[in-house]
């Protein structure tokens, strides 16, 4: 399970674009916090509390714990803009859960066992295709990550979603097949051996079916 991220925010009562500027001039983050059965709220972030939180990682697939005035609520992080030249968070979107709210979210696989892995030991070079799922969870049970088990895998293996242990409940949103998420490829050296052994015996079955009609 994810750890909550715990973010303390404030109301805000003017909005529109002068008043955001205004809040960004003052190191503060416009935002809104929608969903539930409640009106959405506007609120105002902190911007290094943010941009802390966001240098962190998962933000977005992570439940918080959203403090605002002497209430918290559960939410998850739905959007955040950022300046197309600094890379700067310019405004964040919240969405309140409730109990049994299912929601989409990517997360991350790990690849344990990596320095035991038979395949690895051989020369394998691990291959990731998917480094995170986009999975359909409860937002209670959200994990914090996937893990593959690589202990037993050779070179030539393909890990699929069928090699996950998927949470109670979640499913993920590719359906009707058992699409890759890593491979351990042979490394190139090994490669180029097989391939050139699989040309010349190629052109060894040519030449011998070349002598054959010439024989007759």
């Amino acid at each position: 399970m994810a750890e909550n991220i715990s973010l303390q925010v404030e109301a805000r009562n003017k909005t529109g674009k002068g008043a955001a500027r205004a809040l960004r001039k003052n190191n503060q983050v416009p935002g809104i916090v929608y969903g539930g059965e409640k009106d959405p709220q506007a609120i105002k972030v902190k911007f290094n509390e943010l941009l802390r939180l966001l240098k962190k990682g998962r933000f977005m697939s992570t439940l918080i714990d959203l403090g605002l005035d002497d209430k918290k609520e559960q939410v998850i992080c739905r959007g955040v803009q950022k300046d197309v030249v600094k890379d700067l968070p310019t405004h964040v979107d919240f969405m309140r859960l409730s109990e049994n709210a299912s929601i989409n979210l990517f997360i991350p696989i790990r690849f344990d066992n990596q320095n035991i892995c038979p395949g690895i030991k051989k020369g394998g070079v691990l291959t990731v295709v998917r480094p995170e799922v986009e999975l359909v969870v409860n937002a209670k049970d959200i994990p914090s990550e996937l893990v593959v088990d690589l202990i037993d895998f050779e070179i030539g293996d393909t890990i699929n979603i069928s090699n996950i242990a998927l949470p109670k409940g979640a499913t993920t949103t590719i359906t009707g097949r058992d699409f890759v998420i890593a491979n351990i490829q042979a490394p190139s050296g090994l490669r180029s051996a097989e391939d050139e052994v699989a040309e010349g015996t190629e052109e060894d079955v040519t030449e011998e079916a070349s002598e054959e009609t010439e024989s007759e």
